[in-house]
């Protein structure tokens, strides 16, 4: 079930054109994916990872190993030279080998700055496991296109995600201490590594504090003020710490939707954890799991096709409220209102479904067995169904 990932055949497919860069958040998989997936599509590899002192060596002497028809680069980022020296070998030695570079949530922080190589990459970003990819489902869906909504139940799988998160490890073993050994260490390791490494954080405990509360405050807005009192900081330090939070992919921010005939409430970001087994309240968890599966849908279809895509939620000046809305350019396309059990439709959809003439609307809820029509066109169906029929 588990022997592939969502993104090896295009990864394979835009490699013979360019360099692929890959991201995402640490121990999502990245290297698993480079080395042991997609290098054994190819005749002939060469692994180098920066932190072994044997493969740094190597990186340096002059020339590569003959046989190797791809090289990956792991970690290589942390060479102060890296971007200078990758782009050199490529513009060289393209026509002989292809060159995949992963790393650490901090590859794509450095990537952004210095010397640039726009043109000469595919930068994707791996994300855990979805239902769709547990169950060995492709969707390859365009904008505007209707979501193909799955008949078969799998509530088993469905039920094992909302457990034990998407991330590889605790998913795959699906163990209670497995789980919460692996949350400390990967916290643990996120402040005291990556973030020490890219950023002179002076107040390490109160950084850690921040993120011990922010489990509870996932699914709702997110109020820097009412942080900023609870933690005793200033606001400039908390947004800051929350911004690196956000570039090591330990959260993530959607904003609310407006439009040229809509008067949004601008009000805060609603926050949300790529890993929402952290997360103790069940309503909280579940629909951080939807924005989850909602977010690697839209950065599919940003990184591979290229569409403007983004994953906002609605909320009008009355304070009536959507959790999430999926635009293209900008433009609504499909609107979710998550909920546990209640099938009852939200009147919140009816008014923004003829608000904003949103083409297609979901109910998804937990409860299994769920799929109907009601007014309006708008569909009320289990998570496990529709969450099949994304990426």
């Amino acid at each position: 079930m588990l022997k592939d990932r969502y993104i090896t055949d295009i990864i394979i497919q835009d490699i013979l054109e360019k360099m692929i860069f890959i991201g995402g958040p640490r121990q999502v998989g990245k290297t698993t994916l480079s080395k042991d997936i997609i290098a054994q599509k190819f005749d002939g590899f060469q692994y180098y990872n920066w932190d072994n002192r044997q493969d740094r060596r190597e990186i340096l002497k002059p020339g590569w190993p003959g046989q190797a028809r791809i090289l990956i680069f792991d970690e290589i980022h942390k060479y102060k030279q890296w971007k200078s020296f990758i782009k050199g070998e490529y513009d060289k030695l393209k026509e002989k080998y292809k060159f995949l570079v992963t790393g650490s949530a901090r590859l794509d922080v450095y990537r952004r700055g210095g010397d640039s190589m726009l043109g000469r990459y595919h930068y994707y970003r791996l994300h855990p496991f979805s239902l769709a990819e547990a169950c060995g489902k492709t969707n390859l869906i365009k904008p505007f296109d209707r979501i193909e909504i799955s008949s078969v139940n799998e509530m088993d799988i469905l039920l094992a995600l909302d457990k034990f998160g998407g991330f590889p490890e605790p998913f795959i073993k699906q163990n209670g201490r497995t789980l919460r050994r692996w949350q400390n260490e990967r916290v643990d390791r996120l402040i005291k590594e990556d973030i020490r490494d890219v950023s002179a954080i002076r107040d390490l405990s109160s950084m850690m504090l921040l993120c011990d509360m922010l489990p509870d405050r996932a699914g709702s807005r997110l109020s820097i003020n009412s942080l900023r009192q609870d933690i005793q900081v200033s606001h400039k330090a908390l947004t800051n710490w929350l911004n690196i939070f956000e570039s090591m992919y330990y959260c993530f921010r959607i904003y609310p939707h407006a439009g040229k005939n809509f008067r949004s409430l601008k009000k805060e970001p609603k926050l949300f954890l790529w890993d929402w087994s952290e997360i103790g309240d069940d309503a909280a968890r579940f629909e951080n799991m939807i924005a989850s599966h909602l977010l690697k849908f839209v950065h599919f279809l940003k990184d591979y096709e290229g569409y403007r895509m983004d994953l906002k939620y609605l909320r009008s000046a009355e304070k009536k409220e959507v959790d999430f809305l999926i635009t293209c350019d900008n433009k609504p396309w499909f609107a979710v209102e998550a909920k546990l059990n209640k099938t009852d439709v939200s009147p919140n959809l009816l008014y923004f479904k003829s608000k904003l003439d949103i083409p297609f609307l979901f109910q998804v809820v937990k409860k299994g067995g769920v799929d109907r029509f009601v007014d309006n066109n708008i569909r009320v169906v289990s998570a496990d169904r529709f969450l099949a029929g994304l990426i």
